[in-house]
Order: C-alpha cells, then structure tokens, then sequence
C-alpha cells in the first residue's frame, strides 16, 4: 500500500507572529487556504527546495481556547493515501480506531498508540461515498 507524507499541522494564536518566527527559522510559505466558511487560515512553510515537507499552520479566527498553556501546540501528521477505504479497513481489521471515519470519500482521522492524531487524505478526488463509512460515527476524539 503506498503512502506519501503531506504535512505536519501545528496551531498558532497569531499567525503573523508564528509565520515570522518560522521565516526566521527559514521556512517560506509555500502555499495558503482561507476558508470563510470554517474560519480558519491554513499557511503552510516549508524549507526552500523542500516543499515536500511543510509544516501548516493553522489558525482559527475566533481564538482557540483549546491550546494548552504549556506550547505544546501539535496538531496531527497528515498522509495521502491512493484509496481511503482500503486504508481505513486495512487499519481497522489490525485493530485501530477510526476515529472520524470517510463518510465524504476524502478524509479520515486515527490516532497512533501514543495518542497522535493522523489525518488520512485520499489523493486526487474524493471517493464516492460508501458504506460502513457512510453511517459510521465519529469515535472519541481526533
């Protein structure tokens, strides 16, 4: 099954200030999402010649309450897979949670053994929508 590495997500309270601490780190931003609808801002900076590993970040317009008070602001590893439902079954038939399953045929969530929250992200277009995953409800947090 193959796999490919998309991006690192980390929340940010202030974008500037985090997207200038990260230039001076010597990333660059490579690439930018704004969503109205959702309220967010996704930046993603990767080192030059290196955009094949971007950190993103993420920051939501309303505040965050959410980030803890320690900086320990990860978010979730982000892969793409060729097809989201044969991942999906191949990791739950070895006994992983899906913990926001693909209803939409584009994106799921898992979290490994320690806790970290992995995003699955079907590469190209979205898979038409199919059972179990259809009806399948969020478990836990991802």
């Amino acid at each position: 099954m193959k796999v490919k590495y998309l991006h690192t997500m980390v929340r940010v309270l202030d974008l500037e200030k985090s997207k200038a601490f990260y230039e001076l780190l010597g990333l660059r931003e490579t690439r930018r999402h704004t969503s109205e609808q959702g309220r967010f801002t996704l930046v993603f900076m990767a080192a030059p010649g290196d955009d094949a590993c971007p950190v993103e970040l993420t920051y939501n317009w309303d505040g965050d309450a959410g980030l803890p008070s320690d900086s320990r602001h990860f978010g979730h590893l982000a892969y793409g897979v060729e097809n989201i439902y044969d991942m999906c079954a191949h990791l739950q038939a070895n006994g992983v949670t899906i913990n926001r399953p693909p209803r939409d045929g584009r994106m799921a969530f898992v979290r490994s053994p320690d806790n970290v929250s992995v995003e699955l992200l079907q590469i190209g277009e979205a898979l038409p929508p199919a059972e179990p995953w259809t009806s399948m409800p969020n478990t836990g947090h991802w």
